[in-house]
């Protein structure tokens, strides 16, 4: 979470930068540039800007001289909560991630992949990158956080990718590269997301501490690693980065971002979307994370047959924390009204 002296350093980047970020902020301080996401109204959700300035971020961090080692956080109460899909999967009104049929495949790979590589610029740059993770990392947000060097997360905080159930496949494809071929299907068959000291336990991330070290870890962390010559540290990356592409990276997110744009238009994939425009995107993924059977309607069949409404009007994800507390507020002004 950012501290006193990275918003500092952050304003004064901005006035000696051309660039002039939406949904980040850019901070360079002795050796460090902090990218911290900064839409903490939707919990740093990835909106249309935030790949484009994620990647102008890191350009700008790996062109400064000054910058040894790259920090990623999130303003307010989580890292990331993935892409901001209550716009696109009840609206998409550009039908951008959702065409009308007949769909164009290679359309929508195109859109894809250019999002997929501005999240690589973080794996790309020749610099070191870390990933302060607290609250969640879900879904695009752990596309993001995998795409860094090294991950640090709270004990408490949780990575996963949800939409694996249904409308979604990460098309970063990193999963079974940081975590091996069984823990990356256990992850995607389930879509459940895990905790921080798993995923340390699991070695997806380095290190799992309590929340209240976690700034402080990462600090010492990116302290130790800053010391360093920027070519000794561009080489080791280098070398290690090459040989995960002989594993095939490459060819994975290919194929991973295709298979992204095909979950979102097969039946079970406009049966979601349909289902959050009628009843609103938190019924839409309460369903997909219950357990219960997602509805496969066969080719033409819209799902009429599973369009009945949620059981209760506060339905949404097993997964979802009111991390924000406006849930809790909402909670207090409905007992506090006269009866």
């Amino acid at each position: 979470m950012p501290n006193k002296t990275t918003k500092k350093a952050a304003r004064k980047t901005a006035k000696n930068s051309e660039t002039v970020f939406t949904t980040l902020t850019l901070a360079v301080h002795e050796r460090v540039a902090t990218i911290t996401l900064d839409r903490p109204q939707r919990l740093n959700a990835i909106n249309a800007e935030m790949p484009r300035e994620i990647r102008q971020a890191v350009e700008a961090a790996d062109a400064d001289e000054r910058v040894h080692v790259i920090v990623l956080q999130g303003a307010g109460p989580a890292f990331c909560a993935g892409y901001d899909l209550k716009d696109y999967a009840e609206g998409d009104a550009t039908n951008a991630y959702t065409q009308p049929l007949p769909w164009d495949p290679m359309r929508d790979y195109t859109l894809m992949k250019r999002n997929t590589d501005d999240l690589m610029s973080l794996w790309r740059s020749p610099k070191p990158t870390i990933c302060k993770v607290h609250g969640y990392a879900a879904a695009g947000g752990s596309d993001i956080a995998l795409c860094c060097d090294l991950i640090v997360m709270a004990d408490d905080a949780r990575i996963g990718y949800m939409p694996a159930r249904v409308w979604g496949c990460p098309t970063t494809a990193m999963w079974v590269y940081r975590v091996g071929p069984q823990r990356a299907k256990r992850m995607l068959f389930t879509g459940d997301l895990i905790d921080g000291r798993t995923a340390a336990d699991w070695g997806l991330a380095l290190q799992s501490v309590p929340a209240a070290q976690l700034d402080d870890t990462v600090h010492q962390l990116a302290q130790r690693i800053k010391g360093v010559p920027k070519n000794q540290l561009m080489m080791h990356k280098l070398t290690i980065n090459q040989a995960v592409d002989a594993m095939g990276l490459e060819q994975t997110q290919m194929f991973a971002t295709i298979f992204d744009g095909i979950t979102r238009h097969s039946p079970e994939g406009l049966w979601f979307k349909r289902y959050a425009e009628v009843h609103g995107f938190q019924a839409a993924t309460e369903w997909r994370d219950s357990g219960r059977p997602i509805p496969e309607p066969p080719p033409g069949d819209l799902g009429d047959a599973f369009m009945a409404p949620p059981a209760s009007a506060d339905a949404r994800s097993a997964w979802s924390a009111d991390v924000t507390g406006t849930r809790r507020k909402a909670a207090k002004r409905t007992a506090k009204k006269p009866r």
